[in-house]
């Protein structure tokens, strides 16, 4: 699931594809091969997910801070 640099991340369709990922996974009509490469597929799906949102949420602190309407907050990470 390589992306290509010039290529943007697209999160809707990221979260579609791992809708359809759990659909199937759930159905129990995949093989144990297919089913590991479904899981293996849905981790790098969420993994990529769950970094754009962590760069969205980076980049709204950073507007926020910049017009000072609001403290610093606290992410996860630091918690």
């Amino acid at each position: 699931m390589a992306k290509n640099s010039n290529q943007e991340f697209n999160f809707e369709k990221a979260l579609e594809n791992l809708e359809q990922l759990v659909s199937s996974m759930e159905s129990g009509e995949l093989s144990l091969e297919d089913s590991l490469k479904a899981f293996e597929t849905g981790i790098k799906l969420t993994r990529e997910c769950q970094t754009a949102l962590k760069k969205a949420e980076q980049k709204v602190q950073i507007l926020i801070n910049e017009e000072g309407d609001t403290e610093d907050a606290k992410l996860e990470d630091e918690i």
